[in-house]
Order: C-alpha cells, then structure tokens, then sequence
C-alpha cells in the first residue's frame, strides 16, 4: 500500500512523563513503561516533526481531588467545571492524585526517552481552572464552527499552527495514557483536518484492557486509524522524502 499524496508526517508524544509510568509515578498507567522502546524506535524515523507534550500542571489546577472539599478522592470522585467566562457552558471531569506539578521531577519527561531527537515541547494543563486533555486544546472547544486555533477556548496551545506552518498532513499520536490524552488529542488531530494515526505499540490506557478497547473503538468513531509499528502506515514514514530531506526546529 503506498502513502497518500502529498504526505509529510509529524509525531506528537504525549505525556510520557514520569508521574505517569510505574512503579514510583503519582498516577501510574500500566505497564506505562513498555511505550517507551517503541517511542524511541519511531523517534529514529524522518518525522518532519517530532514534538513532545507535558502535563504542566499548578499545584492549585481544578483536576486535583486534594484542591476539592473531604470526601472527594482521586480515580472515583468527578466535578463539573464551568467555562471562566461563560458559567452556562460546562462540562465534566474524573478528579485525579496531584500528579505533573510544574517544575516537579514527576513532571518530567522520562530518561528513557531519547529526548536530543525532539524538536519541540508543549506544554498543556497550565491553567488551574480547565482540563487539558488534548494537546491542542481544552474541552470548551468542541462544538465550535469552524474548527481552528482561534476558538474562544480558554486555552488553545500553538500546536496546530505549527503543524500547518511546516506542512504537516498526517499526525503520529503515542504516549500516554491511550484512554484519555493520547485519545482526545488524536480526535482533535482529525478535528483541525489531519489524518490521523495511533501507534498501538507506543500506548498504554489507565484502564488497562476496558480502557484499550473504549478508546480505541471512541478514535476509530471520530476518524483515528489504529495501526501497529510494523504496519505499512509507520512504513511511509521512513520512505518519505519529506521527512529524509528536512530538518525542522519549533521555537518552544
């Protein structure tokens, strides 16, 4: 099977950080640590652009069960979070351990990672009165005609504009966890009009199995092809021309 015209391919690492990989992460997925071989070895192939995303989270953000009343607790607990400028626009949230606290050790990428192969970091979650799943963009997004960075979210990152800026038609999404930030920034990659491809191998999902499965049938409903290291899609990757010839660098 041969890439579609034109081609040229970006790859988005999402959250591969160490509060979310065991055993010592303070919201650890499972068996988290078994993306990173494979991350590294798609970090080997000619992306056009290779950009990693940080949790980057205050200690006072609204996703933390500890900033909430007693009886509140992480994995179980949920609050509705209004939008700051528009209390009728709301939406609801899982409350989760304090966890990618700003300029924290659990905040940083893994060793592992061979992060000299990067271009670019993002970081999302800074704002402590919305969740930021989607390395693009926050939940108050959705909805929104037509889809493009200049929304009226409350926090919308430079992460699509840098990506039509250098081209980019297809996005790579692996890290972590599958289930929740690698899922709605993969379904925000198809939103803004990129085809969309997720790396099995390079994800894990907080729910384990229940998670793999919800999440995945979730992206393929919204556009998202699941694929596998070995599939014809990573293939394109390397036979790029693209991506041989260029060298790109994001001003993170």
């Amino acid at each position: 099977m041969s890439p579609p015209t034109p081609f040229v391919p970006a790859l988005v690492i999402v959250d591969l950080q160490n509060d979310f990989c065991p055993p010592n992460g303070a919201l650890p997925v499972p068996s988290g640590r078994d993306v990173i071989a494979p991350i590294n070895k798609l970090l080997q192939l000619p992306f056009v652009l290779k950009i990693a995303t940080l949790d980057w989270h205050p200690p006072n953000h609204i996703s933390f069960a500890d900033n909430h009343p007693p009886g509140n607790a992480p994995f179980t607990s949920e609050t509705i979070i209004p939008h700051p400028e528009n209390p009728d626009r709301i939406y609801k949230t899982t409350l989760w351990p304090v966890h990618c606290v700003q300029n924290t050790p659990g905040a940083e990428l893994v060793s592992e990672l061979d992060q000299s192969l990067l271009d670019g970091v993002v970081k999302k979650g800074q704002d402590p009165r919305v969740e930021m799943y989607s390395a693009f963009t926050d939940p108050f997004h959705e909805g929104q005609q037509p889809w493009d960075p200049e929304s009226n979210s409350v926090c919308t990152s430079d992460l699509a504009r840098t990506l039509k800026e250098k081209g980019v038609t297809d996005v790579y999404v692996v890290g972590l966890a599958m289930d929740y930030c690698v899922k709605s920034t993969a379904i925000h990659a198809v939103k803004y009009g990129y085809r969309t491809w997720v790396v099995k191998e390079g994800t894990k999902a907080v729910a384990g199995d229940d998670g793999n499965r919800d999440s995945t049938r979730e992206m393929e409903e919204e556009g998202v092809k699941i694929v596998g290291l070995e599939s014809d899609e990573v293939a394109w990757v390397q036979g790029s021309a693209q991506g041989a010839d260029v060298i790109l660098r994001c001003p993170w």
